[in-house]
């Protein structure tokens, strides 16, 4: 029977955990982590189309940056999920992170070679970094309290702004990094990013402890539980995931198609890169905006305000589509509109499944998110040459009115054992 104590290491005597403390120290040690693992992400973002398109040859595979993140991100997801479940999140965690750093080198060697199957495979390897901080989302409501889950959940979110913005701007640094080893063009963002994301393993491994989610399985259940492992309302769960998953695929959709279509346009690298920065602000500088919001007003509604949002983002897209300004103030609000939705529909998860069924039903979710997508990501490239960069706007929107059906149309399911 699990016991409201907890023995620290070196310690002889059994006392309570103070777990406020624990959490504040948890979601420190999350975001100094989600700094170093954003700027890879930034990486791929910015340049990864760009890469795709010049060793392929073809500009209908650049959308393959994207698409084979977002499945390498999918395929992690579980395994990592699992993991932690054995192991904890610093396992897991430190794991993902590592392999990422690999992922970074293994496009630096794609780029030496010219060799595209071999960049998929590094860009495959970098999506684990991707799922890594998805992971740690839900890594700070481990022991959190239910009425700040989603401000703390956001709180890390939001951290990611640094490093992801600056990963995009490091295009500059980057090509003096590669020119300085000889290095081919566009790879040195990259090896930045793989030193950054070792630097994040380190820190998951040393200060990652007491491990957040061993130590709740050590706590006692809520009492508003009506057992260990269940899920709150099955129609509520498959909407808040399917919620997740259809948001990050009309984000993907988007954003990984405007380098290339930016760059067409006579557009230079270093704009890109801008363009790239404001929208990877918009998906993370709120965020503990839409965390409050999730709290106070709720998630549902949280996550509808996220949809308005995306509306806005692809009537700017749709009908400024040749001005580099009116894209990329609709990526902003693209960027605003996912988080909104990602924040809202991941403490809605939180909420719902407790117990050991939490980290297996959050790797689900991270697999349905990024399979969406994955998806996204291979679609656009395909409706950005049959339709173009308006047509694709407006296909996006098809996809928020899914979400926006699904919110009115949901009901709450009796509880399910899991």
């Amino acid at each position: 029977m699990p016991t409201n104590s907890w023995t620290p290491a070196g310690s002889s005597t059994t006392t309570a955990p103070d777990l406020p403390a624990i959490q504040r120290h948890t979601v420190r040690v999350l975001i100094a982590a989600q700094i170093l693992g954003g700027i890879g992400m930034g990486s791929v973002l910015s340049i990864g189309a760009v890469m795709a398109a010049v060793i392929s040859g073809s500009e209908a595979l650049s959308g393959t940056a994207a698409t084979l993140s977002t499945l390498g991100a999918a395929a992690s997801a579980i395994p990592l999920a699992r993991l932690a479940q054995r192991l904890g999140r610093r396992t897991a965690l430190t794991t993902g992170a590592l392999i990422a750093a690999s992922g970074s080198l293994t496009v630096v060697g794609a780029a030496a070679l010219e060799s595209f199957p071999l960049l998929l495979l590094g860009f495959a390897l970098l999506g684990v970094g991707v799922a890594v901080n998805l992971q740690s989302r839900f890594a700070a409501t481990d022991v959190a309290s239910s009425q700040r889950r989603g401000r703390d959940l956001s709180l890390v979110v939001w951290f990611t702004t640094v490093g992801a913005v600056l990963g995009p701007n490091l295009i500059g640094p980057g090509e003096v990094v590669a020119d300085t080893l000889g290095m081919p063009d566009l790879t040195g963002p990259f090896l930045i990013a793989a030193a950054a994301q070792v630097a994040a393993a380190a820190v998951y491994l040393v200060a990652l402890r007491p491990d957040p989610y061993l130590l709740s399985r050590t706590l006692p259940s809520d009492p508003r539980d009506d057992a260990p492992g269940m899920v709150r309302g099955r129609g509520a769960l498959i909407f808040a995931i399917g919620s997740i998953a259809v948001s990050h695929a009309v984000m993907v959709s988007v954003m990984s198609m405007t380098p290339v279509h930016l760059v067409n346009h006579g557009v230079t690298l270093t704009i890109v890169g801008l363009t790239i920065s404001l929208h990877i602000a918009g998906m993370y500088a709120l965020s503990p905006v839409f965390g409050w919001l999730s709290d106070r007003v709720g998630r549902v509604g949280t996550i509808l305000i996220g949809q308005a949002l995306f509306v806005v983002s692809l009537a700017f897209v749709a009908f400024g589509a040749e001005s580099p300004v009116l894209v990329t103030i609709g990526l902003i609000f693209l960027g605003l509109g996912w988080s909104a939705s990602t924040v809202s529909g991941s403490a809605l998860v939180a909420d719902l499944v407790t117990g050991a069924a939490r980290a297996r039903i959050q790797g689900r979710t991270d697999l349905s998110m990024n399979l969406a997508g994955a998806f996204g990501g291979a679609a656009s490239g395909v409706v950005l040459a049959m339709v173009g960069y308006s047509g694709l706007a407006w296909a996006a929107g098809l996809l928020v009115l899914l979400i926006v059906a699904g919110a009115t149309t949901m009901r709450t399911a009796r509880p399910l054992s899991v």
